[in-house]
């Protein structure tokens, strides 16, 4: 039989624990080239550009 907890953990000390587990804020910075906000280090998804160059072909709206 393995180990057992001796007395019941109570829920501030169970709650204390887990407070790192929340989730963060998104870092959104705007795209230089039609100021959407995307995520840094990724192409923007709106305009399909990455450091100046198109890296995804987007569709013209009619």
């Amino acid at each position: 039989m393995g180990a057992l907890p001796k007395r019941k953990i109570s829920k501030g000390r169970r709650d204390r624990r887990r407070s790192h587990w929340r989730l963060k804020p998104l870092h959104l910075v705007p795209c230089p080239q039609c100021h959407e906000l995307r995520l840094p280090h990724h192409a923007c998804p709106t305009c399909g550009t990455y450091r100046g160059l198109e890296v995804i072909p987007q569709e013209e709206s009619k």
